[in-house]
């Protein structure tokens, strides 16, 4: 109205994404300088890039500690809307590509599983289509498929469910790793009874269900299963297994060695592990639902070594 002030609306900041993705690589490792080999930039470049962040968002995210980086209240705040927001970005990239290349599709696959037989077939069957695969994290299965990172995964339970489609296309039992000169190296197979006191390692930020499922923690009997040390990754906890610090649970036939100074016992007793095929619930197309169809058919279970 005349006489009176105009008033703009009021605006949050404009946010750079890769601001934000280097916010959550040092919030998920709690450590500038891991992020920063994670990210592949120098470490005096990310603080950098964190401060122009915080600067931004007139907020100060993270404290560095004696142990590496610890959230502030106001980034314990952010994390959950700077991964939702990453994930959106994403989505939305993904979604676009789909729509302007119908005949394409990401294969994912987590550690010690193979895909091959089926996506041969599926590029046999589909010439001019544009497949590829790509290895996943055993915990990044779920996240890669909502982000539309993947549209398919093949990958062990547990798995959280909702939102996918998921299908049991095998059984694996379950083996005890040990190094070559553990008293159990050697032993027909074992029972839970046989490791009660053995302890078995620990994966950092690992999903709760996930590693329980894993380490059986709790035992039937109700007893917690001892606490090994903790790692960052699969390879590091072989190498505290090979090092005579631990024993752990994984899956596969007996005989397929993961590295020549480890080797494995059948666990008796437990139930065999799962391997799975999952997907969205919704939105995918025909290549989706033929690499359904060719896993079902083409992917079982390992003969004997």
């Amino acid at each position: 109205m005349p006489g009176q002030a105009s008033v703009a609306p009021a605006s949050g900041p404009d946010l750079d994404l890769r601001l934000v993705r280097y916010f959550t690589a040092v919030a998920e490792h709690r450590h500038f300088g891991r992020a920063a080999e994670a990210l592949h930039i120098t470490q005096p470049s990310l603080s950098r890039q964190i401060r122009r962040l915080e600067q931004l968002l007139g907020a100060r995210l993270l404290d560095r500690t004696p142990q590496g980086a610890r959230l502030t209240e106001a980034g314990e705040v952010f994390l959950p809307r700077a991964k939702a927001l990453l994930r959106a970005a994403a989505q939305a990239a993904t979604l676009t590509r789909a729509a302007a290349r119908p005949d394409r599709i990401t294969i994912g696959y987590t550690a010690g599983l193979i895909v091959t037989p089926a996506v041969r077939r599926l590029r046999s069957r589909h010439p001019d289509a544009e497949v590829q695969t790509l290895h996943l994290r055993y915990d990044d299965a779920r996240t890669a498929l909502l982000d539309h990172r993947v549209d398919a995964v093949v990958t062990r339970l547990p798995l959280a469910a909702d939102r996918l489609n998921v299908t049991v296309l095998y059984d694996e039992p379950r083996v005890l790793v040990v190094p070559l000169d553990h008293r159990l190296a050697g032993k027909e197979s074992v029972t839970l009874d046989d490791i009660a006191d053995e302890p078995l390692p620990r994966i950092r930020r690992s999903d709760p269900a996930w590693s329980a499922y894993w380490r059986i923690d709790p035992r039937p009997d109700g007893r917690p299963a001892p606490d090994g040390p903790l790692v960052d990754a699969v390879e590091d906890k072989f190498e505290v297994i090979a090092a005579g610090e631990a024993v752990a649970i994984t899956a596969g036939v007996h005989g397929h060695g993961f590295r020549p100074d480890l080797t494995t016992v059948p666990l008796d007793g437990v139930e065999p592990s799962h391997v799975v095929l999952a997907t969205r619930a919704e939105g995918h197309g025909p290549l989706v639902a033929d690499f359904r169809r060719l896993a079902r058919t083409h992917l079982t279970a390992p003969g004997p070594a």
